[in-house]
């Protein structure tokens, strides 16, 4: 529950770093059965108060209410504080793609569970939380990025979304592309390809941006 409690903030004001907003607060509506373990409602508060703090947000409301299973639903709110909002439609010719936050992690803890694994922790830790790069959205927008989204569907879907609304085509050069240890290690044992978890494993919810030069934030 704890785990779900943060997952619904984090994958929420992630879209608003997406876009160079600082996000600012979010409403959480929460419905349960009504035999639910109330145990189970205060962990997952706990987790949405814990997710609250990492992303500098405020909890300033929501609703509660009784249903037949567990639904939840996060509204975000940010601040552009003056800039421009960033969307997939401003990529231009000769724009580096570049990227922050970890990629394939998330993917590598799906097939680890769906396998009944809880090993390698940090995979597993990744689908269950992902570790949204707070802060990183504004620092595009301050280093002049043309279009941004957070990675949800996978990079290569996501970059085609870029695509799709910047009206360019991208480039990727995937021998640039570090594989980072835990992902090799569940490649490896499940018979994947690590390049794929990186390329197109989703739920990632790092961040993909183009830039019109190669002087980039730090950490990008």
């Amino acid at each position: 529950a704890r785990s779900v409690g943060r997952k619904a903030v984090a994958v929420n004001a992630s879209d608003v770093e997406a876009m160079g907003a600082r996000p600012s607060a979010v409403v959480v509506a929460l419905s349960f059965p009504k035999d639910l373990d109330q145990a189970w409602v205060a962990e997952f508060e706990a987790g949405v108060k814990e997710e609250c703090a990492r992303a500098g947000v405020s909890l300033v409301g929501g609703d509660l209410s009784s249903s037949s299973v567990v639904t939840v639903c996060v509204t975000a709110i940010g601040d552009l504080e003056g800039r421009s909002p960033i969307t997939r439609s401003g990529a231009r010719v000769g724009d580096v793609v570049a990227v922050t936050g970890r990629l394939g992690w998330a993917g590598a803890g799906l097939v680890t569970l769906q396998r009944g694994f809880a090993s390698p922790k940090e995979p597993v830790a990744e689908q269950l939380t992902p570790t949204v790069p707070y802060g990183q959205g504004i620092a595009a927008s301050d280093r002049g990025a043309t279009s941004m989204l957070d990675i949800s569907d996978g990079l290569l879907a996501d970059l085609g979304h870029i695509c799709e609304r910047s009206g360019v085509g991208i480039d990727i050069d995937t021998s640039l592309i570090e594989i980072p240890d835990p992902v090799a290690r569940v490649a490896a044992a499940t018979g994947k390809n690590a390049l794929a978890f990186v390329l197109a494993g989703g739920e990632d919810h790092a961040l993909a941006a183009t830039f019109p030069t190669e002087v980039l934030p730090e950490g990008w």
